[in-house]
């Protein structure tokens, strides 16, 4: 089965439901706290951040950049990003991430809750464009959910890819790629790619540094 669709419809989730999309950061005290992590990560240079949603995490990158340069694919968010982010040093762009490749290399690139919206058929080949953006030295840097978080979400069985049911306020419904890495597998699953990567739990979610193969670029 294609996960194109899948996909498509992850889009529009994420269109749709810009408006809704901060609740949980101001909701759940698990995501203050990793908000707060930022401040504790080799986040310097110039930052390429992917998924940058409503941009919650960029200001805090640009405290510690050179640069940022915010990718996502749904202009609904960008606007409420750009709208929180008053900083000259930000650079905010629309591009679906699947297609897009950066036009230039970077010291740090930066994902919060975005890998596990990739499907696992394309993880090599995001893992490539990472590390192909990477400036000599830089490094990956990346927060998502970890098994533990399932429980809380509605999980769909014979998906093209693993997949969970999002609702939002008027009833509308859509699914999304959504993959709980397990931090050992992960890890495991890095290495094989070549990728020196350290990966921390964190109450039910994960940081994780990654530098990418020697060979990369």
């Amino acid at each position: 089965m294609d996960d194109d669709a899948l996909l498509a419809e992850q889009m529009a989730y994420y269109r749709a439901g810009a408006a809704e999309y901060d609740r949980p950061y101001a909701e759940r005290e698990e995501l203050k706290r990793l908000l707060a992590a930022v401040d504790e990560l080799p986040i310097a240079g110039d930052v390429l951040e992917l998924a940058c949603g409503t941009g919650q995490w960029t200001p805090r990158l640009a405290a510690r950049a050179r640069s940022v340069t915010a990718v996502d694919a749904a202009a609904e968010v960008l606007a409420l990003a750009r709208a929180r982010t008053a900083s000259p040093t930000v650079q905010f762009l629309e591009a679906d991430l699947f297609s897009w490749r950066p036009p230039r290399r970077y010291d740090t690139v930066f994902f919060a809750f975005w890998l596990s919206h990739v499907p696992p058929t394309r993880l090599p080949d995001f893992w490539n464009t990472v590390a192909a953006a990477l400036a000599p030295g830089g490094r990956a840097i990346f927060i998502d959910d970890g098994p533990a978080a399932a429980a809380e979400e509605e999980v769909l069985a014979n998906q093209p890819a693993p997949a969970a049911l999002r609702r939002l306020d008027d009833g509308s419904q859509y699914r999304i790629v959504k993959v709980f890495h397990d931090v050992q597998t992960l890890t495991d699953d890095l290495t094989a790619l070549g990728w020196s990567v350290r990966i921390r739990p964190v109450a039910g979610n994960f940081i994780g540094i990654a530098e990418p193969p020697a060979t990369a670029g």
